[in-house]
């Protein structure tokens, strides 16, 4: 191997990749070592043939080469495989080589065990690793447990050679090309399996393609598809999740009595010749092949994709709301964690917004997909499946574009346990599936309060449990429910009389617990606006599963979280916020930036001390509110309230806006322009003759509660009369 292309070609790689839109995540570089080591990998695109040598040099440092089929070895890309240090299959004396390089440590090699890309993911056959390829189905090869075996057998054979029978172990070398004993590494060869999932699958129209179809007139359509598959993961953007698996020793086997025989045979032994432990030897080879292979599959990084697609694949009716589509994925995607199954990064935190916003789209592009390829057709409120897409086309080459759902879910077939939780979400009736997602979240939000309520706990500052404790009241039909939001640096407790008022009227009340609050202030200095947004997400997934209809209400900035909520989630039947704080006129908060700026400089100087970070306060509640306020929260809080100035064109839902004459902390003007901007046809504005903040208890509150009760009652009878 030229070291110098080697390198060269290693670094056009990393430019290609850093020009690409590809990005790759790298996990287990710990089970890597200086062992000699072959990796054997999973194969779905050329592009891992690529892109793997190099990010697996780069962890250790030393060149890997790979087998790669003889029909590549043509034009720019077999010179590109020749300068990565590619061997062809059909290479003579290939073996020998790659022996040879694994004795003394000169390689590391990659062996793709499935033999081919493998292109529908069906893996699974009556329980066994079948791979579909060109000629049919066939079991993956086991030239990489072969390859370890007769590496560790030589290997052994040479130091036991070396003392005993010095010529024959002189001869060994020479038929390797070896010309000194201390160049055989005294490490044991290990394999390492490695998992490559991709995220997500596309196939598009791209640049390469057009541009290939421009110039080279009509492609043969295995070129064609892998340019609208990689041409689009290079373009578009994908991400690749690499895993490296724990290491597979395979001397370790080789201390059977037959095998160890050959080992120590004073006969020579030539590279070609069939042993006698020629049988304990394949047998050997074919478990172990069953082990790595087993690992591969199971390091698949588990996507969303692999979710819709499995459960859409399983559920055994024709139909389904969306609705319920999305609650039975959010359940499976809660349960990733007990199964032990490794997850793409974006299902490592919440995955709420599957219930509300679908703010990061993952439903949304499965479902044009889905759509798109015929899987799914809209029938009204209902989807409809067509489970004859499932199957793979006749045309293997094609499976990723014709059949690219039946690709997504073949791929996890494998992971044993995350089939049957998918098969038990598939055939739970839509009311069961409601009342798991309603209680996971009412139980996930209370758990999270009490964890936060332990870890902060400041004694004669922090209030009551009771206090911050999130809660639901249930109502007497399931027509209504309203979420209720409480106010900055206040807690749940804020707006009992308000829940108890509405319950009366036989609607659900669930009041949140906005994320940092109840507890003590240094919790609430950890929280961002999205943290904030994701807590009254919460409240709103609650009750949409358990009512027809969701009204979100809140007080102060839990006003402006409720317009917020509205503004992402048009399912909301209609919103209302009391004294919202488009405008604030507390003193605290217009010097927010000056003690942000302050603080930033003490950060310079490297001046703890010196940090403004808290602001002593006098509170209206001093039994619920905090008695000092984070100057880094009042800042985030006025940054989702300058966010939400550009949201509420969007709100065109019903929507009442109640606000004191003489509030202290919150100008009636503010919320006048926030009014105004309101989209919805149908809102209206309440200027209520009190002189205070807090309005929703205490003298007069009565007036307000009846007013909002007044709005969601005519909100209700409107939509009735509309039908």
């Amino acid at each position: 191997m030229n070291r110098r292309a080697y390198l060269t070609s290693g670094h056009a790689i990393a430019l290609l990749e850093n020009l690409s839109r590809v990005r790759v995540n790298l996990h287990g570089g710990e089970n890597l070592s200086a062992a000699p080591t072959i990796f054997v990998v999973n194969h779905f695109t050329r592009i891992e043939t690529l892109l793997l040598p190099y990010h697996i040099y780069s962890l250790t440092q030393r060149p890997v080469w790979s087998l790669a089929d003889a029909a590549l070895f043509r034009g720019t890309f077999g010179n590109l495989l020749d300068a990565l240090g590619a061997v062809s299959t059909k290479a003579p004396d290939r073996d020998r080589l790659m022996v040879k390089s694994l004795l003394t440590g000169e390689a590391n090699w990659i062996i793709f065990p499935e033999g081919c890309m493998v292109k529908d993911k069906v893996i699974i056959e009556q329980a066994r690793y079948a791979i579909s390829c060109a000629g049919g189905r066939k079991p993956p090869h086991t030239g990489a447990a072969t390859l370890a075996l007769r590496t560790e057998f030589y290997r052994k054979r040479l130091h036991a050679l070396a003392t005993e029978f010095p010529a024959e172990a002189e001869r060994l070398r020479s038929l390797f090309g070896i010309t000194a004993p201390s160049e055989i590494l005294a490490h044991p060869t290990q394999i390492i399996p490695v998992n490559i999932t991709y995220y997500p699958l596309r196939a598009k129209e791209n640049a390469f393609s057009r541009l290939a179809e421009r110039y080279l007139g009509d492609l043969a359509p295995r070129f064609h598809e892998e340019l609208l598959i990689e041409g689009a993961m290079l373009l578009e953007g994908v991400d690749i999740d690499i895993r490296f698996g724990a290491p597979i020793t395979p001397g370790d086997c080789l201390d059977c009595d037959t095998i160890m025989s050959d080992i120590n045979s004073t006969q020579p032994i030539d590279f070609e010749d069939r042993l006698p432990s020629h049988h304990a030897m394949r047998k050997e080879a074919f478990r172990i092949m069953q082990t790595y292979m087993d690992a591969i599959y199971r390091m698949t990084t588990v996507n969303h994709d692999h979710l819709f697609a499995s459960l859409l694949r399983s559920f055994p009716f024709s139909k389904m709301t969306p609705g319920d589509f999305r609650r039975r994925t959010f359940l499976l995607s809660k349960d990733l964690t007990s199964l032990g199954l490794h997850r793409h990064h974006s299902l490592e935190t919440g995955q709420l917004a599957l219930l509300t916003d679908d703010r990061f789209h993952k439903y949304q592009e499965f479902l044009s997909l889905a759509l798109e390829t015929g899987v799914l057709r809209q029938d009204g409120d209902f989807l409809v499946k067509d489970p004859h897409k499932f199957s793979s086309p006749l045309a293997l080459n094609r499976a990723r574009i014709d059949n690219p759902i039946g690709v997504l879910a073949n791929e996890v077939l494998p992971l044993i346990k995350l089939q049957k939780r998918i098969r038990f979400y598939a055939y739970l009736p839509p009311l069961a599936i409601r009342y798991l997602a309603a209680k996971q979240i009412i139980k996930g939000a209370e758990l999270e309060f009490e964890l936060d309520y332990e870890n902060f706990y400041l004694a004669g500052e922090s209030k009551d449990r009771e206090v911050g404790q999130p809660f639901l009241l249930r109502g007497s039909s399931r027509a209504l429910g309203i979420v209720l939001v409480h106010g900055f640096l206040a807690a749940p407790r804020e707006l009992l009389d308000l829940a108890n008022y509405l319950h009366q009227h036989g609607w659900w009340v669930y009041v949140v617990r906005v994320k940092g609050h109840g507890t003590s202030p240094e919790d609430l200095a950890r929280q961002s606006g999205k943290d904030w947004q994701n807590s009254v997400d919460g409240g709103y997934a609650v009750l949409s599963t358990l009512c027809k209809k969701v009204i979100v209400g809140g007080f102060s900035f839990g006003g402006g979280l409720a317009l917020d909520c509205a503004a992402r989630i048009p399912s909301v039947a209609a919103v209302f916020a009391v004294c919202p704080p488009m405008q604030l006129q507390d003193l605290s908060s217009r010097l927010a930036p000056t003690f942000a700026a302050w603080n930033r400089l003490m950060d310079l100087l490297q001046q703890e001390r010196g940090k403004k970070e808290y602001v002593a306060l006098i509170p209206e509640h001093p039994e619920i509110n905090y008695h000092r306020l984070p100057i880094v929260s009042l800042m985030a809080m006025e940054n989702v309230m300058k966010e939400l100035a550009a949201k509420l064109p969007a709100i065109v839902t019903p929507a009442l806006i109640v606000q004191a004459k003489g509030d202290p902390v919150v100008a009636p003007d503010g919320s006048r322009r926030l009014f105004a901007r309101l989209g919805t046809k149908d809102k209206d504005y309440l200027l209520v003759d009190l002189h205070r903040h807090g309005i929703l208890s205490g003298p007069g509150s009565e007036s307000v509660h009846a007013a909002i009760a007044a709005f969601i009652t005519r909100v209700l009878n409107t939509a009735e009369t509309n039908g």
